[in-house]
């Protein structure tokens, strides 16, 4: 890739540092996507000793390129997400990606395939993490920035998608009773 290519596809993923998410940081600002991924990727690298079966380094990519369609169409909480707010961001994506030398733009795209399809452990598990880091990021938040129906949202986003794993399993008991412990103490 030469670099004027380089640097003008950072300047389009930059705007993931300037889109904010519905979920706020625990010192009250909003999170941005950037952020959101930026965590996801930790969270995905912090785990890799509990899947030594799983290519790590692919679930890492997965969670740092999952939201790059956001850069053009900003965020939608899950919640309100409709379908076509997801075609009109597969679009998006597929605009950025043509930005990219071949050789990225395929890898990125089968990506893209692979978490779409949820047939892989590394795409059960990028899903399961992108899920639980939004709990933990409500979870972090003054309970005062959240909408009514995020107080059972919060108690069961992610379960259908951590089931393959007992460890992403037991993650999300965890979680649950930090949230419950949350509502308990902040009301």
């Amino acid at each position: 890739m030469d670099h004027r290519q380089y640097i003008d596809f950072l300047n389009i993923i930059e705007k993931l540092k300037c889109h904010t998410r519905h979920s706020y940081t625990s010192s009250g600002r909003r999170e941005s996507v950037a952020e959101h991924s930026w965590r996801l990727a930790v969270m995905a690298l912090l785990c890799a000793d509990e899947y030594p079966e799983i290519d790590i380094n692919k679930v890492i990519k997965m969670c740092l390129v999952h939201d790059f369609g956001e850069t053009l169409t900003g965020d939608i909480a899950a919640f309100f997400k409709t379908e076509a707010h997801e075609e009109k961001e597969e679009k998006a994506l597929e605009t950025i990606l043509k930005k990219l030398p071949e050789n990225y733009r395929n890898e990125i795209t089968l990506l893209f395939d692979e978490m779409e399809a949820m047939n892989t452990p590394e795409a059960k598990l990028y899903k399961s993490l992108d899920n639980l880091e939004a709990v933990i990021s409500h979870n972090e938040a003054s309970i005062s920035t959240w909408i009514p129906l995020e107080f059972e949202e919060n108690l069961t986003y992610g379960e259908e998608n951590c089931e393959w794993s007992e460890w992403t399993k037991q993650l999300r008991e965890v979680l649950k009773k930090d949230t419950l412990k949350k509502i308990e103490n902040e009301q």
